[in-house]
């Protein structure tokens, strides 16, 4: 079998440049790429901590024919920290607002959502031991 890791996590945006400033501001991801794609959309990347977030606006025709616009997708992506109380905190200081609380779904996790500002589901974690 293949071995396989994480590569990116690609976003739609309607301004990719003001989500990835997003990620800038309140992850301290570090822009890492800008081009214009022959379509005429922008793509701008991100890297976080060895992660790749890559964001373009949405394509003028749907990259699989015969797809519903919003069918499945992204449902959310994760963003472990190791201190998930201080992380939860300085993000609702920062405005970002938050979906579901610090919830513990086992001894060693405990995990939280928030929205990003076009609605995209952001886990926290933090996992101990």
């Amino acid at each position: 079998m293949p071995k396989y890791w994480f590569d990116h996590v690609h976003l739609i945006s309607q301004d990719p440049v003001t989500t990835a400033d997003f990620y800038e501001k309140t992850f301290g991801a570090k822009r890492d790429g800008f081009m214009e794609l022959p379509d005429g959309r922008t793509l701008v990347s991100v890297a976080l901590d060895g992660a790749s977030i890559k964001v373009t606006n949405p394509r003028p025709e749907p990259l699989v024919p015969n797809t519903l616009p919003n069918g499945c997708g992204l449902e959310h992506f994760g963003l472990r920290t190791d201190n998930i109380e201080e992380a939860v905190a300085e993000l609702k200081a920062n405005g970002v607002k938050c979906v579901q609380e610090i919830k513990a779904i086992n001894p060693t996790t405990k995990i939280a959502f928030f929205i990003s500002p076009e609605d995209i589901l952001i886990e926290l974690l933090e996992v101990s031991g």
